[in-house]
């Protein structure tokens, strides 16, 4: 028997808790607008100890059993990161015009060390959150991240999505089975059957807006035809028709790739964190609905599109809260005995990963 159906088992009559956001989105538009203009003002530079405002915001606002996570990166480190990326970019570009060849070859090389690079992400992203003053950790391999970000993603793309369901199940196990709290490990397992349940849904929905947009070619079949083979017999209005029909089909096709992508996320988180276990014995869960997920972000969209950014804090908040709330994890004992015991275990790992964190590259 797994590690993750004896916890199922063991931890039957234990109530679920669940995570919360208290942030506000007023609170939250003047971290924003203020990070909006520092950015522009220093020419993007800000943007690093932006970043880090807002995660500590978020960080600090997602509250588990009363106590927030907390975010400890400082701007330095991410501003390091995405210096040595720009000048990289630089280089690259100055080498492709000069010497293509040594730029393609440069370009090879990089692509060989992106999964170190996501490695150290994962790695710097776990190292610099922390809850009860305990941090996390994460052990990943470089091997595992080229399998879980590299040969997974090619496959589902050539496959043309049909390997995608493995992909992402090789993603979550990669991350799930290498983070740590402390010294206590996570471990997930996700079963392939229920994501590919999930991502039918997903393909049908994208078959679907397919067929909306083909019906509505082939409802102006005729015109395309004379459009193509003598531009000047269509009249204005017919030209302007086709324009229309052409605008609609694309937010049509657009409209379906993402609806059928937020259908297949959410469906995919649920799966796979409620496949997952905490120190072999504490069960996590993700009870989104699908739909109610799909209609915040879609909504945030329009809201956001509509009033030219300014409602992005209330699209942000909003988005955060409804996920946090559909977050939890099972104890299977004494929740304060539990982390109590992590806390104290915890606290030379904390201290030494405070040393040196390493730079946030942004992958």
């Amino acid at each position: 028997m797994s590690a993750i159906e004896t916890a199922r088992l063991s931890s039957g009559s234990e109530s679920f808790q669940r995570l919360s956001f208290t942030g506000t989105a007023k609170e939250y538009f003047g971290i924003w607008i203020v990070n909006i203009l520092l950015t522009i003002v220093t020419l993007g530079i800000y943007s690093a100890w932006a970043k880090v405002r807002r995660y500590r915001y978020f960080y600090g606002n997602t509250v588990l059993l009363g106590r927030a996570f907390e975010y400890h990166a400082k701007g330095k480190q991410i501003f390091i990161g995405r210096l040595i990326v720009f000048a990289y970019l630089i280089v690259y570009n100055i080498l492709l015009t000069a010497f293509p060849i040594a730029g393609i070859a440069l370009a090879v090389v990089v692509l060989f060390f992106f999964p170190w690079l996501i490695m150290r992400g994962l790695r710097f992203s776990a190292r610099v959150t922390s809850y009860r003053n305990v941090r996390f950790d994460f052990t990943g391999k470089m091997g595992g991240a080229f399998v879980a970000f590299m040969a997974g993603p090619v496959m589902a793309f050539l496959s043309l999505g049909i390997l995608a369901p493995l992909a992402s199940r090789w993603m979550y196990r990669y991350m799930g089975n290498n983070l740590r709290y402390g010294s206590r490990a996570f471990a997930t397992d996700p079963r392939l059957a229920p994501i590919y349940q999930t991502w039918l849904f997903s393909a049908l929905i994208i078959v679907l807006g397919m067929l909306i947009v083909g019906v509505a070619v082939l409802a102006n079949i005729s015109v395309i035809a004379a459009l193509i083979d003598n531009p000047d017999v269509v009249s204005p209005e017919m030209n302007a028709s086709l324009i229309v029909l052409a605008v609609v089909s694309y937010l049509a096709v657009l409209l379906s790739f993402g609806i059928a992508a937020l259908f297949y996320r959410a469906g995919v988180r649920n799966i796979a964190w409620s496949s997952t276990v905490f120190d072999g014995r504490h069960m996590l869960k993700s009870d989104l609905s699908r739909s109610r997920y799909v209609w915040i972000a879609v909504s945030n969209v329009i809201v956001t599109v509509l009033t030219f950014g300014l409602m992005r804090p209330w699209a942000a908040v909003r988005l955060a809260r409804y996920v946090n709330e559909h977050t939890a994890i099972r104890f299977d004992s004494d929740v304060g005995e539990i982390l109590a015991a992590v806390e104290q275990e915890g606290t030379a790992v904390g201290a030494e990963f405070m040393e040196f964190e390493g730079f946030d590259f942004g992958f």
